[in-house]
């Protein structure tokens, strides 16, 4: 089969398009033939082995797929061959076939197609678990959201504003700052060309924010931080820009504020009741058309690399997808 192949830790550059053998499935896996699979930060940081798990060279980036079940393992149960469904896979998604354990697999529900499905978990599973559960964020408060245009920025974008919040969205280009727009935000920040501080001050009358949402890290991070409200919630969700930011520890104690980890990999594993409930209202959501993934562009399997290092680069509004 055809797969994008990391044989050495590096950049996007160093991926290589090989022809590899199938995956065959254990007793708890299915084989999933690819149709779509998402292109996700995570993909960009464990090619560089800067990520929370690191698998055996060499390997497929690619964590969330949807597609069709080719092969059953012996013990599998609740799905039959043909089935089409999306998965998690957390790497080997880049290839035209896949062997997912059974506890990442769910079945697509009708009428979602394998792009929107294979784009969606990643970015609204974390979303919402930060704004749910992390932040508890309550209707009528105010969020913001840094990196908004990305795919978890504008995935929290669309979410707070679904779940009431007053949603301030900040990015770097007003191409970006539009987008986020149509996605719900009633106020908008360039921080590329506007001190970030300063303007959330003036955007909630001295105020500050109830929550954060900083899939960013870098230098906005301090300048958000020092914007929040008294019991405000910032969400440290990631570091896009590459720099994970030294925060000034008295700022939280002074706004009696708390720093709030987000890490939905994890919760999804440790709490998976909790984490398929999400799941599901997500899936409500979207049937129901509440919400709604923007992919702002489709990438064919030899065309991976430049996905990755489009995303590195942040030229890519919303969501993108590798397409097979």
């Amino acid at each position: 089969m055809k797969a994008v192949v990391c044989s050495q830790f590096g950049l996007p550059d160093t991926l290589q398009v090989l022809d590899i053998p199938s995956p065959i499935s254990s007793s708890k896996q299915v084989v999933i033939a690819v149709e779509a699979c998402g292109v996700n930060f995570p993909d960009v940081l464990i090619i560089q082995n800067k990520y929370q798990f690191t698998p055996e060279l060499p390997f497929s980036p690619g964590g969330e797929v949807a597609g069709t079940i080719v092969e059953l393992g012996d013990e599998v149960q609740g799905f039959e061959l043909g089935q089409r469904v999306l998965a998690l896979c957390g790497w080997g998604g880049f290839a035209e076939k896949v062997a997912v354990d059974l506890d990442r697999v769910f079945p697509l529900p009708p009428g979602l197609t394998a792009e929107v499905a294979a784009t969606t978990l990643y970015t609204y599973g974390t979303s919402y678990h930060a704004l749910k559960d992390r932040a508890q964020l309550q209707a009528g408060e105010t969020l913001l959201v840094l990196g908004a245009a990305g795919g978890v920025g504008l995935a929290a974008v669309e979410l707070g504003t679904l779940m009431g919040a007053r949603v301030i969205a900040a990015a770097s280009t007003e191409e970006k700052l539009a987008l986020c727009r149509e996605k719900g935000a009633v106020e908008t920040i360039n921080y590329e060309t506007e001190d970030l501080k300063t303007r959330i001050k003036e955007l909630t009358g001295g105020n500050g924010v109830d929550v954060v949402y900083d899939p960013v890290g870098g230098k906005f991070s301090e300048a958000a931080l020092r914007g929040m409200a008294w019991k405000g919630r910032y969400l440290v969700v990631g570091f896009a820009n590459g720099e994970i930011p030294k925060l000034p520890m008295n700022l939280p104690l002074l706004k009696g504020c708390a720093v709030v980890g987000v890490f939905w990999g994890q919760f999804a594993k440790l709490e998976p009741k909790a984490s398929l409930q999400n799941t599901r209202q997500l899936l409500a959501w979207i049937q129901e058309g509440a919400i709604a993934q923007h992919v702002g562009k489709k990438y064919t399997l030899d065309e991976a690399p430049q996905a990755l290092q489009d995303l590195m680069d942040r030229r890519m509004l919303g969501k993108g997808v590798v397409v097979f």
